[in-house]
């Protein structure tokens, strides 16, 4: 029998997750170290990273995947577009269909992201 130890939210956690449900900015794991260093001087780069794991791990946040790493606590359904210039990540709100937990012949969706590239309005000006 597994027992499963029970994980507190430390204060390093707590801050992390705070900065990412508060920002819209979709955050690099340096980015969030360097605002969370602010509150929080003696954190580490490395805790960033095995924190946003973690959170990623428990999905109480969202991991965008680009060239690097970005974070982001918003949990609601929607999907991003990603300037091919600027490299800016915009959320998409517009109505997509929802596939979490639509059956397909491979198998059941658990999770998925829909990333849109492009030029964005500011960068085509």
């Amino acid at each position: 029998m597994i027992i499963k130890k029970k994980e507190r939210l430390t204060n390093q956690k707590k801050v992390i997750l705070e900065y990412l449900k508060s920002t819209k900015s979709h955050p690099s794991a340096k980015e969030v170290y360097l605002e969370v260093k602010k509150k929080l001087p003696q954190i580490s780069l490395g805790t960033v990273y095995r924190i946003l794991n973690q959170l990623k791990e428990k999905g109480e946040v969202k991991e965008i995947l680009t060239e690097v790493s970005h974070f982001e606590g918003d949990l609601t359904p929607h999907s991003h577009f990603i300037c091919q210039k600027c490299k800016k990540i915009f959320d998409v709100f517009e109505e997509i269909p929802e596939l979490k937990n639509k059956k397909l012949k491979v198998g059941k969706i658990k999770d998925y992201q829909i990333i849109f590239y492009g030029i964005c309005k500011k960068c085509k000006k």
